[in-house]
């Protein structure tokens, strides 16, 4: 029988952190613009609506505990881009007791649980956690569909 060797190449590296933890990588989010129902709003990198709180001041997070469980922020270890019709100048970070989430136009950025699929934006216009949740048009400005 005759065996050849071949090179497999390498496809991830697992990053060990102190006391054997598997560390995470880098992640760059990606802001993006879809075109939705409500119009051209900003979406993360896998399509989900992207929302601001209107309790959020100075660019700050009102929303922790069981309000970011509902309506989980877009946080980031690296540096947020902007891709197709997201503007790079509006892109920031704010801190947060759980690291880095990203903003746009000052805004925090949140996803909201009750969307199970891309482009949904069950969230839009709701009233929770003390304040009302909107889509953000690519300008960094809420969207309200009608009636709102």
């Amino acid at each position: 029988m005759n065996v050849r060797k071949i090179a497999v190449p390498v496809l991830a590296v697992a990053l060990l952190a102190p006391g054997g933890m598997v560390a995470a990588a880098k992640t760059s989010p990606s802001v993006m613009v879809r075109h939705t129902k409500l119009g051209r709003i900003l979406v993360d990198a896998h399509g989900r609506t992207l929302y601001l709180f209107e309790k959020d001041k100075r660019g700050k997070s009102a929303c922790a505990g069981a309000c970011a469980a509902n309506w989980p922020p877009l946080m980031a270890t690296g540096k947020p881009t902007a891709a197709r019709g997201a503007s790079a100048g509006k892109l920031g970070t704010t801190h947060r007791k759980s690291g880095l989430q990203v903003t746009y136009a000052g805004h925090p950025l949140y996803r909201f649980s009750g969307d199970s699929r891309p482009g949904q934006t069950n969230g839009e216009g709701l009233k929770a956690f003390g304040a009302e949740w909107y889509v953000l048009s690519p300008a960094g400005k809420k969207v309200e569909k009608a009636g709102s």
